[in-house]
């Protein structure tokens, strides 16, 4: 426990820290490697969303930043349901249980990978919680963000835009 309260200490310092910087713009390199398997059991890898504009955000339900842009999360999906628009939540570091308690409390139906050992977050070189990537249609990583946003409106939802009318 103790060492959870330190982690989210980092980390909310971290993300917090992050949020003032925004999103970085990114070289429009390749992401690592991600499939991993949603609270179903079914299998999901980013190279199968090609020629779609992709959210991949990185999260834990310990993590207080997490949890506050969640609501905003789901509107974006809401919103975007009807574009060429994937977000995939990774939870990172924690057990399915954890996350079914999470999602008793929390109402959202976009696509919650488990990243349980933490393997994927590792690859993509996430040191802090929630770190956020946009991937462009082709799927090459465009922007960055390591702090909480609010998804469904400002830079955010511009960014997201501009990339939809990107082909």
């Amino acid at each position: 426990m103790i060492l959870r309260c330190l982690a989210w200490l980092v980390l909310s310092f971290a993300a917090l820290s992050a949020q003032a910087a925004g999103f970085v713009e990114m070289d429009g390199a390749t992401p690592p490697p991600l499939q991993l398997k949603d609270r179903n059991g079914n299998s999901h890898a980013l190279a199968a969303y090609r020629g779609k504009v992709v959210l991949v955000n990185f999260w834990a339900t310990w993590c207080p930043p997490c949890r506050e842009e969640m609501p905003s999360m789901q509107r974006l999906k809401e919103k975007m349901s009807d574009r060429a628009f994937v977000m995939l939540g990774v939870n990172s570091g924690e057990p399915a249980e954890d996350l079914a308690e999470f999602l008793k409390l929390v109402k959202v139906d976009f696509d919650i990978l488990l990243d349980s050992d933490s393997a994927v977050t590792r690859r993509w070189k996430v040191f802090g919680l929630p770190t956020s990537f946009l991937i462009d249609r082709q799927g090459k990583v465009r922007y960055s963000l390591t702090g909480v946003t609010e998804w469904d409106q400002g830079e955010a939802l511009a960014l997201i835009e501009g990339l939809l009318k990107q082909d």
